[in-house]
């Protein structure tokens, strides 16, 4: 399952066009405001590599990033130990990006100084054995898991999450609760990544664990592809409802991005010319907004999410696109959305 997991996530990745991205790459807006990028990821694959020169070169493109947060992608794993002590070597290899760029040798940035590793909940209890030693490998920079849950009807034409989960995974799976319960006693966090048809699981679940910090990748997965690319108002009013009612779970902050997927349907990947900030504003604004206004700053944190988002626009002018949607915020809020509120939950 280990080896099939990296294929799955090299296979989703698209050949990346850099000089389409350049040909429309726009200054940086308020160049001088602190943000951390609190998810991205790092890999080498054989057809793509993005590694800390890459990250480096996306944040050094005008806007001023402070620190970044690792996420997990299925790399790096520990050859020649049991399938679930496999997944440290993430940890590791992220903790070494982390020192490396920590040293300054590299830039003012800190990448990874936030790292959100993989272990498998489902197991139960006998998970605390991979936490521990993930905890051990990041030298203070661990700070929690994703375990990806999201699943679709093969038939409609949207791929399931690459830890090829159940449909109900954090609402049915009694194990999965029985693992997830080693975050809270560990003081860890959870990211949280489904489609939009099941943020209903999730409520269930910060409910049932009213302590533990839960952050939802990417607005909560609107789907606008295949089956749901001519049903996009209703998917938004479904999406929107669930999102409203999510935000009543105290735990819960949200990651305000990741929409530049192939899965949300704006089509943007497909276009000759990459996107500007404006046009980005104009598809991203209703999902922003809803956000913003449901969750608060204080429980919002902006995301670029690249490379996975890079293949439908560039790192500069995602930024951008967020500080125009955040024009008219406060100074306070805006600290708080590109930054704050990042540092507050990840403990950077």
């Amino acid at each position: 399952m280990i080896e099939k997991d990296k294929a799955t996530i090299e296979s989703r990745m698209a050949t990346l066009d850099d000089a389409r991205l350049a040909a429309s790459a726009e200054s940086a807006l308020e160049p001088d405001l602190p943000i951390i990028d609190p998810h991205h990821h790092l890999w080498d694959f054989p057809s793509h590599r993005y590694l800390l020169e890459d990250i480096l070169a996306d944040a050094g493109s005008g806007h001023n990033i402070e620190q970044t947060v690792f996420l997990e992608c299925a790399v790096f794993y520990r050859p020649g130990v049991g399938k679930d002590m496999r997944y440290v070597g993430e940890v590791e290899f992220a903790n070494g990006i982390a020192a490396m760029s920590a040293s300054g040798h590299y830039g003012p940035t800190k990448v990874a100084a936030g790292i959100v590793g993989r272990a498998d909940l489902a197991t139960g209890a006998a998970v605390e054995e991979v936490l521990t030693a993930q905890i051990a490998a990041g030298c203070g920079r661990f700070k929690g898991i994703r375990h990806a849950a999201g699943w679709e009807d093969k038939t409609r034409g949207i791929h399931n999450s690459h830890t090829n989960p159940p449909e109900h995974l954090y609402r049915d799976d009694k194990k999965f609760r029985e693992g997830f319960a080693k975050l809270g006693q560990l003081g860890l966090t959870f990211d949280a990544w489904l489609y939009h048809t099941q943020l209903d699981d999730l409520i269930d679940l910060a409910r049932a664990f009213p302590n533990q910090p839960i952050v939802l990748n990417h607005v909560g997965g609107p789907m606008g592809l295949e089956y749901y690319s001519d049903r996009k108002d209703e998917v938004f009013s479904a999406w929107r409802k669930s999102i409203v009612e999510l935000a009543t779970c105290e735990n819960v902050t949200m990651k305000v991005g990741g929409m530049g997927m192939k899965l949300n349907g704006f089509g943007f990947e497909d276009r000759e010319q990459a996107p500007s900030s404006d046009e980005l504003v104009a598809a991203w604004r209703p999902f922003v907004e809803t956000c913003i206004e449901a969750y608060g700053a204080k429980r919002c944190m902006f995301e670029s999410n690249f490379p996975v988002d890079k293949i439908s626009g560039s790192y500069g002018n995602y930024w951008n696109a967020f500080k125009k949607l955040a024009a008219g915020s406060s100074a306070d809020e805006k600290a708080q959305l590109f930054k704050e509120t990042a540092k507050r939950f990840y403990t950077l």
